[in-house]
């Protein structure tokens, strides 16, 4: 299959307007930003693309992540009935971090992430209040772990259970999106500030791009906007 082909085939192009005047086409642009998502370091996409005939600079790549980070949309509202919670400690350009992350049992939707310097109930309130400005949770059923959440939902007037079963999800993706940070950080040294860039982008593929086995194929967005 010629390359041509291949990124129409494998890339929904919606976002012409972002790149205007760049000599690099569309597709391919997407192509290298949708594999930096899925994980690849900079340097890794740039040898993808000369392998596939396609020469550009680190630099490039770099740029086009930025732009197309700056143009994509936060996931779609939603009002789910059951919200898991997990949070994890990670490395972020040798300090200690802990990611945050929740999703909507049901959809699976990814609705939030966020990085702290540390774990508790302040980050965890931080947190819940980054989700009651954009999803409506009011009559969500939080299920969370032991890290300060009781408390931080209290202060929000939110609902919540400790519950170390039905958040497999959740935790399955936070596993996942700290072993991509671990492996782009060994190639790539970032800030805290590049990191939550990087993981909005991986928020924004996992939501819009990848299918999933247990939506029958579907997107999370697919699921919650359907």
């Amino acid at each position: 299959m010629q390359l041509a082909n291949l990124l129409k085939e494998t890339v929904d192009v919606d976002c012409d307007e972002v790149w205007e005047n760049e000599r690099t086409q569309t597709p391919v642009r997407v192509f290298g930003v949708r594999l930096h998502s899925m994980g690849l370091s900079v340097r890794e996409v740039v040898a993808v693309l000369e392998f596939l005939g396609i020469g550009r600079s680190h630099g490039a790549v770099w740029n086009w992540t930025h732009k197309l980070w700056e143009a994509q949309s936060d996931p779609p509202t939603a009002a789910p009935s059951r919200v898991a919670v997990d949070e994890k400690q990670i490395e972020v350009d040798g300090e200690t971090k802990w990611l945050y992350a929740t999703i909507d049992t049901e959809s699976k939707l990814l609705l939030e992430i966020d990085v702290f310097s540390r774990r508790g109930t302040d980050p965890a309130a931080a947190f819940l209040h980054r989700l009651i400005e954009k999803h409506e949770i009011g009559d969500a059923e939080f299920l969370v772990d032991a890290g300060g959440y009781l408390t931080a939902l209290a202060r929000h007037d939110l609902s919540g259970q400790l519950n170390y079963s039905d958040r497999n999800h959740v935790e399955k993706w936070v596993q996942t999106a700290s072993m991509q940070i671990d492996r782009f950080h060994s190639f790539w040294r970032g800030s805290p500030t590049s990191a939550r860039r990087w993981l909005r982008r991986f928020r924004h593929h996992y939501n819009h791009d990848r299918p999933n086995q247990a939506l029958d194929g579907r997107t999370p967005a697919e699921e919650v906007l359907n």
